[in-house]
């Protein structure tokens, strides 16, 4: 029916035929990929005049059924547009746009929770601040978004449980752990349905794939980056009720306060362009990592919150502080900084120059 239609209305100019949500058309037993292979392959590939375009918002059947095809559709796609979240100034834009007047520092709070992902973004309301927002969109009773945590791994994801099951191992730990560790602790087979998840997850910005400095080039380190992910299991995952007011009551809290070291860690790591740009080395190649030296009996372990290890023989020890106000360095933080500088000259080649640099 689709080929008749655009054969009556073929006038010689451009065709375009627009696929939403493509994902949920290829229901159980439906047929609808073979369908659409057998629609691309046998006669729209060879009119020159029109052009298929498909999205989806489920990532990973996207990637293993389209962009990753090994069967009809193999080596089909001429252009791939990969939706990325916004960033931190794209969402101070996107507050100005809708007349929301929130801080900087509330902006990156916001992020903090969100992430730079505009449907969540748009619930912000602009006559509350940003802990009454908190409070109705996750704590109050029947809050919009209190059970958007298990929606959006059914909404994008066929195995949302498997998933789950990923993402919230790795949340245990700050700097990640390897696909083999993954394996071993869920005990799942470390074969290819395996990388096809931990791609899928790093496609869509829920984990990042890295090497932390001193190990095997081959052995990545997969970390929890998605903010709304590392909010929810930190606050609400397993907790059967908390009070309506519960940001606004409990902002100075330690649990927020400790929260927030953690989830500025994040927002750093999904913004290392821009934190290369300040540092004026956007086109400098860099590995990325987080980095720790385990103690012993002699001296304590260190703690790098995020190493950038720059082609042009800089290397930058990045000590990350979220504060309200400005962040006075006090001795006792200077020497630590030193110390970790130190460590680091031991472990890197000479020809390195270690350097210290606060981002707060």
């Amino acid at each position: 029916m689709l080929e008749k239609l655009l054969a009556e209305q073929d006038s010689g100019e451009r065709q375009v035929v627009f696929f939403d949500e493509l994902p949920w058309l290829d229901t159980p037993r439906s047929g609808f990929l073979t369908a659409l292979e057998a629609f691309w392959n046998t006669w729209a590939c060879s009119r020159h005049n029109l052009m298929l375009i498909v999205c989806g918002s489920a990532s990973s059947w996207i990637l293993n059924n389209i962009i990753n095809n090994y069967g009809g559709l193999y080596g089909r796609v001429t252009c791939e547009i990969r939706l990325s979240p916004f960033s931190l100034k794209e969402c101070e834009q996107f507050y100005l746009e809708k007349g929301i007047r929130f801080s900087r520092y509330d902006i990156v709070q916001s992020y903090m929770l969100l992430g730079g992902f505009p449907y969540y973004l748009g619930y912000m309301d602009g006559t509350f601040s940003l802990a009454q927002n908190n409070d109705r969109m996750f704590f109050e009773g029947n809050a919009k978004l209190s059970r958007e945590y298990d929606r959006l791994f059914s909404s994008i994801f066929a195995k949302p449980g498997h998933m789950k099951q990923i993402v919230e191992f790795l949340a245990g730990n700050r700097m990640g752990h390897t696909r083999a560790e993954i394996a071993e602790k869920l005990q799942l087979p470390g074969g290819g349905n395996l990388t096809k998840d931990l791609e899928a997850l790093t496609a869509c910005d829920f984990i990042l794939q890295y090497v932390p400095f001193g190990i095997k080039p081959r052995r990545h380190y997969y970390k929890l980056v998605d903010p709304f992910c590392i909010f929810y299991l930190h606050f609400m995952k397993g907790k059967e009720s908390l009070a309506d007011n519960f940001w606004s009551a409990g902002s100075p809290s330690g649990e927020i306060v400790s929260w927030r070291g953690l989830a500025f860690e994040n927002v750093c790591f999904n913004h290392i362009d821009k934190i290369k740009e300040a540092l004026g080395i956007p086109g400098v190649r860099t590995n990325v990592s987080a980095w720790s030296i385990k103690g012993n009996n002699s001296r304590k372990g260190v703690q790098i919150d995020l190493l950038l290890d720059r082609g042009d023989n800089i290397v930058n020890l990045c000590e990350i502080k979220y504060y309200g106000g400005n962040y006075q360095l006090e001795k006792d933080d200077y020497l630590q900084l030193l110390e970790k500088q130190k460590r680091a000259e031991e472990a890197f080649p000479k020809r390195k120059a270690v350097r210290n640099t606060l981002i707060t």
